[in-house]
């Protein structure tokens, strides 16, 4: 039963270690306009609100929009009804301290065409490792609110990438649903370090 009990905690261990895709709806962020900031990473926004710890991090440019009742809507129809991210100016930058990988995947409602990088350093530093063209499409199909359509795109690279640009043409898009997977941290290998020899010990025991 010992043995048993053993191997179950190492395996839960190691398990942080293995990165999990994480999706970024920017619900519970203060809105209207309040900048994003620590949100996603241990903190709060620029209103107090605090969410998920991911290890995300925005700049001042990127902030949480939400519909005000007293007004129009502002948009319509977003994957994420309640707050969308809107890339107030040039400063508009994701950053992932530890890095992520693979595939950036968000939803966008572009009034006029924009482009979103990703980088390999933070704050837009480092290489471009990949790309995404927006065209405009905040009125494709529909006529609701000034955006109303939202589309699916990804950019996939290659690398450890640690900052996205969406301040291309600021004040013009959109964006919901951001998609990632961090790289875990550090702590995380040795987690998985200690849970995989854990499991080594008592098979060997298991052997004797």
């Amino acid at each position: 039963m010992k043995t048993r009990s053993f191997a179950a905690l190492a395996l839960l261990a190691a398990a942080p270690a293995f990165a999990q895709t994480v999706t970024l709806d920017f619900e519970g962020a203060a809105g209207y306009v309040n900048g994003i900031g620590q949100f996603y990473n241990g903190g709060t926004d620029q209103a107090g609100q605090s969410g998920p710890n991911y290890g995300v991090s925005f700049t001042g440019g990127a902030v949480a929009l939400s519909n005000d009742p007293a007004f129009d809507p502002y948009y319509a129809d977003a994957p994420s009804p309640l707050t969308v991210m809107f890339a107030f100016d040039a400063d508009s930058f994701m950053n992932v301290a530890a890095g992520f990988a693979g595939t950036l995947t968000f939803a966008y409602s572009a009034l006029t065409s924009s482009v979103v990088n990703v980088f390999s350093g933070l704050n837009g530093t480092g290489s471009v490792l990949g790309s995404a063209s927006l065209s405009a499409n905040a009125l494709t199909g529909c006529t609701s609110a000034p955006s109303c359509n939202f589309d699916f795109t990804s950019v996939q690279f290659a690398g450890l990438a640690r900052s996205v640009g969406f301040g291309d043409n600021p004040g013009s898009v959109l964006y919901d649903n951001v998609t990632i997977t961090p790289v875990p941290e550090p702590s995380a290998y040795l987690l998985m370090a200690l849970g995989l020899a854990a499991v080594g010990v008592v098979k060997r025991r298991r052997a004797d």
